[in-house]
């Protein structure tokens, strides 16, 4: 396979052990290997990182092999938005994966076809490789267009990379309903991601995708998400970081495989009841009442900020 993968590894030699072994199956020209350094806080963070590395360098097929091992921990926002620059840094194109993320083998084919047909099309942003909706929703074409770029198993071109704002200093704008009014049509969604918004460029919530969900939207950029899920998600449990519930709906979602050669939309074009349907089943849902305590609280107090710095004016009557 000519595509280059590119792999996110931390400190689960298990899981990356599954992952890569799917890798390997599919005999990549070039990987770039990007992994964090250890936590200095967690004792038996230095071997599981070591054993994690030892993994991916077993490496027995012709294959160039390029590297970008932190020393010290990033966290997951560092960490993946820094690889990810020398990642595009380094190749026009690429296959992303994480440790967790368990591709089937026809992801690949896929994700390579895709990037071919659309990679002078500047609307086109992302190739993922989840779908959510299971068999509520019975796709003509084997994928569609959507708004929501899912992250877990992906693709991309440096051409949309590069438009990549990690600090997310065009939020909130001038207007921040122009981004999201052009992305979403419903008032209840647009509260919801300025508030996810607002905590990522904060610094509230340690994640990179929410910058680049943001990056898309104000490009007017859609993503691709295929009629089948073409990933699992290994990594729900206690030792993950953003995935720590085990018996989520999402948990070890089986994947399938795709058709090939892939049958195309005739246009590019966003059905918004589906993008609904993924609000609802992907985000909106999965809200623990904590979370949803969070976004009230944060959504009040920008409220009640903005009340105060540009107060009602009492004109002559009232």
């Amino acid at each position: 396979m000519k595509t280059p993968v590119a792999v996110f590894i931390f400190n689960r030699p298990d899981l990356t052990r599954r992952v890569f072994a799917r890798i390997a199956q599919a005999k990549p020209q070039r990987l770039l290997l990007v992994a964090d350094g250890p936590r200095a806080d967690r004792i038996d963070d230095a071997a599981l990182v070591a054993a994690t590395r030892k993994v991916v360098e077993q490496v027995d097929w012709p294959c160039e092999v390029l590297r970008n091992y932190s020393d010290t921990n990033l966290g997951c926002r560092n960490r993946v938005s820094s690889g990810l620059d020398w990642v595009f840094e380094s190749v026009e194109e690429a296959i992303i994966l994480e440790d967790d993320c368990l591709p089937d083998a026809s992801f690949f084919p896929y994700c390579v076809e895709l990037l071919e047909r659309y990679r002078d099309n500047p609307r086109v942003m992302h190739i993922g490789g989840n779908n959510f909706w299971g068999p509520r929703v019975r796709l003509p074409h084997s994928y569609c267009f959507s708004r929501y770029a899912h992250i877990w198993g992906w693709a991309t071109w440096r051409r949309a990379w590069k438009l990549y704002d990690r600090d997310m200093r065009q939020w909130p704008g001038p207007d921040p309903q122009d981004v999201l009014g052009r992305a979403l049509r419903r008032r209840d969604e647009r509260r919801y991601w300025a508030a996810r918004f607002d905590l990522a460029k904060a610094g509230r919530i340690d994640t990179w995708d929410f910058a680049w969900l943001f990056t898309c939207w104000a490009a007017d950029g859609v993503a691709i998400t295929p009629r089948v899920n073409l990933v699992t998600n290994l990594g729900f449990g206690g030792d993950s970081t953003h995935t720590p519930d085990g018996g989520h709906a999402f948990a070890n979602m089986a994947a399938a495989s795709i058709e090939s050669p892939l049958i195309h939309p005739p246009r590019l074009a966003v059905d918004r009841r589906l993008e609904r349907l993924t609000f609802r089943t992907v985000f909106e849902a999965p809200l623990s009442p904590k979370e949803k305590l969070q976004l009230a609280r944060w959504t009040m107090g920008k409220a009640l900020r903005r009340l105060l710095r540009f107060p009602v004016s009492k004109g002559a009557g009232t």
